[in-house]
Parts: C-alpha cells; sequence; structure tokens
C-alpha cells in the first residue's frame, strides 16, 4: 500500500499518535488511523473495542473478534484499540452501540462523517 495522503493530523487539531500496535491497525497497519485516496472505508476512528461493539459489528457483517490464522488477525476482544471505518461508527452511535474513541489518535478524516460533538461524548482521553 501507498503512504497515507493526508496530513497526520488528529480531530482535535494535534498530531495523530498511535492507536494501537498490538494488536497492529490502520489501513496502512502502521498502528495509527490514516487514511488516503485508497481507504475507501476511511478506517479513521480510533475506537476501544467492548463486547457489545463486537457484537455489533459481527451481526452487521463485520466480525472482528473471530481469529483469522491466515492472515496473522488474532481478532479483537474488549480493550482492544482498533482503526474502525467512520460510517461503521456512526452506524454503531445511532444503534446505542457506539464505542469509546480516543480523540487524539483519531483522524481528522472522521470529521467528513461524523460530528466532533458526537466523537467527544465518547472520548476517554478528554478531561
Amino acid at each position: 500500500m501507498s503512504e497515507p495522503q493526508r496530513p497526520a493530523r488528529n480531530v482535535l487539531g494535534g498530531s495523530l499518535i498511535i492507536c494501537s500496535v498490538d494488536p497492529m491497525t490502520g489501513f496502512f497497519r502502521d498502528g495509527c488511523c490514516n487514511t488516503g485516496p485508497t481507504d475507501r472505508g476511511s478506517h479513521t476512528v480510533c475506537a476501544v473495542m467492548t463486547d457489545e461493539f463486537l457484537s455489533f459489528s459481527k451481526h452487521a457483517g463485520n466480525d472482528l473478534s473471530t481469529p483469522i490464522p491466515d492472515y496473522g488477525f488474532r481478532g479483537l476482544k474488549p480493550g482492544d484499540r482498533w482503526c474502525l471505518c467512520a460510517l461503521r461508527w456512526q452506524e454503531a452511535l445511532k444503534s446505542d452501540r457506539a464505542p469509546k474513541v480516543v480523540l487524539a489518535a483519531t483522524h481528522e478524516g472522521a470529521l467528513e462523517h461524523l460530528e466532533l460533538s458526537d466523537l467527544k461524548k465518547f472520548a476517554v482521553d478528554l478531561n
């Protein structure tokens, strides 16, 4: 995959920080929720997984909890951080299943699909 095309800024306007390297996340598998023209799903929201969200995602057709060894994917568990598609997070929000988010690790590109005020309601990194 190519390098991200957008400047690495978060939704608060600061530098984008790492979301997770264990498990390794991000569209570019660089640990960050970077995005670019080839990222059609906009994997920009750094979310903290919960049982409730993982179940929601599985029933919506995106099973993130089942391991896929052939791809080196161990499956996500509650507490793991993962770069979610912005629209998937929005679907979860509308269904009252949205996971918490790390704003400093959520790419500013998420704001093309989501409201900052909604993200802030679920932030784990605000005082």
